[in-house]
């Protein structure tokens, strides 16, 4: 099993993004633009930006956790995200 860390865009407000993990992403995806996530549906609908898969659960969660934080959002600006945004 996989577990994935992905970094969502608004396609209506491109400066809005999202991180979340989930295990099943075409369906986290899918939810989050049907507007099932109060956090998220306000802005959809949303495209992957980014994802990163992983073997492990915890390392999946923690580095969900570090890009919420000040210097992973400082990361994933520089790293993961489009250059075009």
């Amino acid at each position: 099993m996989m577990f994935y860390v992905y970094l969502l865009r608004s396609t209506d407000d491109p400066k809005r993004t999202y991180v979340g993990f989930t295990d099943d992403l075409r369906q986290r995806v899918k939810d989050h633009n049907e507007g099932k996530s109060t956090h998220t549906a306000k802005y959809r609908p949303w495209v992957i930006e980014t994802y990163v898969a992983f073997s492990d659960r915890k390392q999946a969660l923690d580095f969900e956790r570090y890009l919420k934080t000040g210097s992973g959002i400082a990361f994933a600006k520089k790293r993961l995200r489009a250059k075009e945004c």
